[in-house]
């Protein structure tokens, strides 16, 4: 039995948050680790900088619909000093509605994101960053586990090797929801 077999009977399959489209009042876009020293890194499939431009498109598309943006940012625990490059790209930092600083791989672990999201009605993530396989994932299956549902622009991540990204698009993402490119990403009318 393949993977993809095991995940039809287990009732993985899950109806996608994009369609007719995504609910403005009910989806937020949450940008993991885009800080300058993780963009800086020899990512693949995809380089930082294209994971950049790929998370600002959509920023701005959740901008114009009026849905959150969350950017996410690691803080390392017991460093008085963090390293250089640790803060939020500016870019990102502009466009972010609410600023989430974790201490852990995963965003949800002690943070209050939840409870900020529940306050606003979140209940569909639009989730990108570094690293794929990493804090992208970590955060996907928290947010799972609160009963999200969840959408991954696969080419708005990267990984630290294109076989860590691939696996976790290919494997364990289309378990917890719907995967897609950034440019797919789209807001129902009204």
């Amino acid at each position: 039995m393949s993977a993809h077999d095991h995940g039809r009977r287990a009732g993985a399959v899950r109806e996608s948050p994009l369609s007719p489209g995504l609910d403005r009042a009910r989806t937020a876009l949450v940008l993991i680790d885009l800080i300058d020293r993780m963009i800086a890194l020899p990512l693949a499939p995809h380089p930082g900088p294209r994971v950049l431009d790929a998370a600002l498109g959509l920023a701005r598309t959740f901008r114009a619909a009026g849905a959150p943006v969350v950017a996410v940012r690691v803080r390392r625990a017991g460093a008085p000093d963090q390293p250089p490059g640790s803060d939020l790209v500016a870019e990102i930092a502009a466009v972010a509605d609410l600023v989430v600083v974790k201490h852990t791989v995963g965003a949800f672990q002690d943070t209050g994101l939840h409870d900020r999201l529940r306050e606003r009605g979140v209940r569909t993530l639009v989730l990108a960053g570094i690293a794929t396989n990493l804090g992208v994932e970590s955060t996907a299956r928290a947010a799972a586990d609160l009963g999200y549902g969840l959408v991954f622009a696969a080419d708005a991540m990267s990984g630290l090797t294109a076989a860590e990204h691939q696996s976790s698009v290919a494997l364990d993402f289309p378990r917890f929801g719907t995967v897609v490119r950034a440019s797919e990403v789209e807001f129902a009318d009204g």
